[in-house]
């Protein structure tokens, strides 16, 4: 080939691992051996692949909300496997086979999503589901969440309303205001102002309506004691 103005078509083995090992690559070879992308172990997560205070971030989230914490969260998985530093450049709608998964790298997002989640997961996961956002729908379904970080500071100020209530019992007009306050406290919560009595089948959801409007101060704050 040097001494010919023409190239000549050569069978040449090379070892492209280690044409990547070497510091410099002459540049004729260069492009037969890029270098590999460099992979993170977690995107966003500590050293340990851990998300930090994973369960307590989603225990103050709503369904909705979980759900799109968890696709960020896989977003950032993906983008750390596939060696991307930003998770916004991964389209969460967009097929895994797509986005460049291969068996081995849907075995590392695996690993790192048991990591992250605690959850034991298939190896087969990117095959299973079609995107990230379907993944993320599939882990917000089996993370059991416990959601009594925000239920006792709740119950607690409801014992708290308690004593406050019964210290007025002749104070009418505060009672009444507080009454109403419980009423619309309760139709938000969509609990029914007196309950169905045993054997007996329950009020429709108009009934339950007409029940906090027409329930008295006593029964509301008797249902406010059974909230314990």
């Amino acid at each position: 080939a040097l001494l010919l103005d023409e190239p000549v078509l050569a069978v040449t083995y090379l070892d492209t691992k280690v044409l990547r090992q070497s510091p410099q690559v002459h540049p004729v070879l260069r492009n037969l051996a890029p270098a590999a992308p460099a992979r993170r172990k977690s995107a966003g997560g500590t050293g340990s692949g851990r998300a930090p205070g994973l369960m307590d971030q989603l225990a103050v989230l709503g369904a909705a909300e979980r759900e799109d914490a968890l696709a960020e969260l896989v977003r950032g998985q993906v983008a750390g496997v596939l060696g991307h530093t930003d998770a916004s450049v991964i389209d969460g709608e967009r097929p895994f086979q797509e986005l460049g998964f291969d068996s081995l790298t849907a075995v590392e997002l695996r690993n790192q999503l048991n990591q992250v989640t605690g959850l034991r997961l298939p190896t087969t996961l990117v095959f299973d589901y079609p995107n990230p956002t379907a993944l993320a729908g599939f882990l917000a379904e089996q993370i059991q969440v416990d959601t009594g970080a925000l239920t006792a500071p709740v119950l607690a100020d409801l014992d708290r309303a308690e004593s406050v209530l019964k210290g007025l019992a002749s104070d009418d007009a505060s009672r009444g205001r507080l009454a109403e306050r419980l009423r619309e406290l309760l139709a938000l919560a969509g609990e029914p102002a007196t309950a169905a009595a045993p054997g007996t089948a329950a009020p429709a959801k108009g009934e339950d309506e007409a029940d906090l409007d027409s329930a008295s101060d006593e029964e509301l704050f008797a249902l406010l004691d059974g909230l314990e």
